[in-house]
């Protein structure tokens, strides 16, 4: 097989290379779950078997991350809403409008919130050994702990590019290959290109980021896991949170790289040829994840009796004005306006809270103070209106808030991990209708 160009997609000011491999009836985005770069991973005869095999019935998309190999690299370590960003521009770029996304480890975390953020795009989701969570938790034991994280971070900020260290990666995370001279040349070149040291290292915290338990219920898109038995437990408890998600074991699966082993890849292969064969026809998606912000204007009752009616219509108009301002910024969509406050939506949490930021740090030019509450759930489309359980956290959330506070439910927090957004925990609290307790936390630095 040829190696095809390198093209570049746009995703604001970054440029995101991508490739495109042959001519099938799907379209498939493969996120690579590791460090890479484009044209080095054409000089592994195993990789270009598994990329043939994804290609044999669809036409596959490529593409280096922000950050890594032949994209533009960037100062901030990027999180999950701005990497589903880089996805939209190139599948954008190739005027594609829906996709099956096939990925591995941490890179299911960023096609999981993409398939639960934009359905109607999402053709079908494919994983193998996926992870809903960077660091361990009691209720999440497969992930390694912070000191794991943190010791890897100090070595590769200290020994990136070494030969010796990067074949003790590679003995780690692809034991199969990690004793064939020429597989061990290709690796450490291959990672080599795919990063600095620098962007090693920010690679590794977004590995460490994130988590995506609380989105997995939200993928209504077919689903198809694959693992290895080493990675039983942790497959099944994603597979078991994803509605009528499909499992399969594969025997001899165990690497970073399912390619490593072949044979066992082509298994996985055909395991998901015989998947998206079976895709039939799907209604137009009624369910969406979104980030719901509320705001409120704190005493207005009381500032309204002191200008009197004619004034206070004249301020709410500045502030309803400045609020617009801002939702457009940052990309909000205007839901409803109930007397002083504002329900607007977002596709991506982080522009949702700097969007609140702005607009809390806007209205004191008014003479006036809002709070703002935001929760990023499943909402429900009814006749073009946004509705569900989401949506009434969101406004009890926004209703606990204080003069000039941002208060933003722990789904939130969770999914914009690596954005460099700062929180205080303020606890567990009861939210009025909503069942259960809920950790909330207070934005202290955007």
């Amino acid at each position: 097989m040829d190696v095809p160009d390198v093209r570049y997609a746009r995703s604001g000011n970054v440029a995101i290379a991508y490739q495109v491999v042959g001519d099938g009836p799907l379209d498939l985005v493969f996120i690579r779950g590791t460090l890479a770069e484009l044209l080095t991973a054409w000089e592994q005869p195993l990789w270009v078997r598994h990329v043939e095999g994804l290609a044999a019935s669809s036409r596959v998309i490529m593409f280096d991350k922000r950050g890594t190999g032949l994209s533009d690299r960037v100062r901030e370590v990027p999180n999950l809403e701005t990497r589903m960003d880089d996805i939209r521009a190139v599948l954008d770029d190739l005027d594609v409008e829906q996709a099956v996304l096939w990925t591995a480890q941490e890179g299911s975390r960023l096609a999981v919130l993409f398939a639960a953020t934009y359905p109607e795009r999402t053709t079908a989701l494919t994983f193998y050994d996926p992870t809903a969570r960077g660091v361990w938790a009691p209720d999440y034991p497969w992930a390694r702990t912070e000191d794991d994280w943190h010791r890897e971070l100090r070595e590769a900020q200290s020994r990136w590019g070494e030969r010796a260290y990067l074949v003790e990666r590679l003995r780690r995370d692809s034991p199969t290959a990690a004793d064939d001279g020429a597989f061990q040349d290709w690796y450490v070149r291959y990672m080599r290109r795919s990063a600095s040291p620098s962007a090693a290292a920010a690679f590794i915290r977004m590995e460490m980021d994130g988590d995506v338990r609380d989105v997995l219920p939200s993928v209504k898109a077919p689903t198809l896991i694959g693992h290895g038995p080493p990675r039983a437990d942790e497959a099944r408890y994603v597979a078991n949170s994803i509605p009528d998600a499909e499992v399969v074991e594969i025997a001899g699966l165990r690497d970073i790289f399912s390619w490593a082993n072949p044979a066992a890849n082509d298994v996985l292969i055909e395991e998901t040829s015989r998947f998206l064969n079976r895709l039939g026809p799907r209604p137009a998606p009624d369910r969406v994840l979104a980030t719901v912000l509320f705001t409120d204007i704190v005493g207005s009752t009381e500032r309204a009796a002191e200008l009197g009616d004619t004034e206070w219509n004249r301020l709410l108009e500045r502030h309803n004005a400045l609020v617009r301002r801002q939702l457009a910024r940052f990309r909000g969509d205007e839901v409803d306006t109930a007397g002083d406050g504002f329900f607007a939506t977002f596709d991506g949490p982080a522009r949702a809270i700097n969007c609140a930021c702005a607009i809390r740090d806007g209205v004191p030019s008014l003479g006036l103070s809002v709070r703002i509450g935001l929760h990023t759930g499943e909402c429900e489309l009814i006749d073009g209106k946004i509705v569900g359980i989401a949506v009434n956290v969101g406004s009890r959330v926004a209703s606990l808030a204080g003069p000039g506070e941002v208060l933003v439910s722990s789904t939130v927090k969770d999914l914009v991990a690596g954005s460099g957004i700062e929180f205080e925990e303020l606890g567990e609290r009861e939210l009025k209708g909503v069942p259960g307790k809920w950790r909330l936390y207070a934005v202290t630095d955007a």
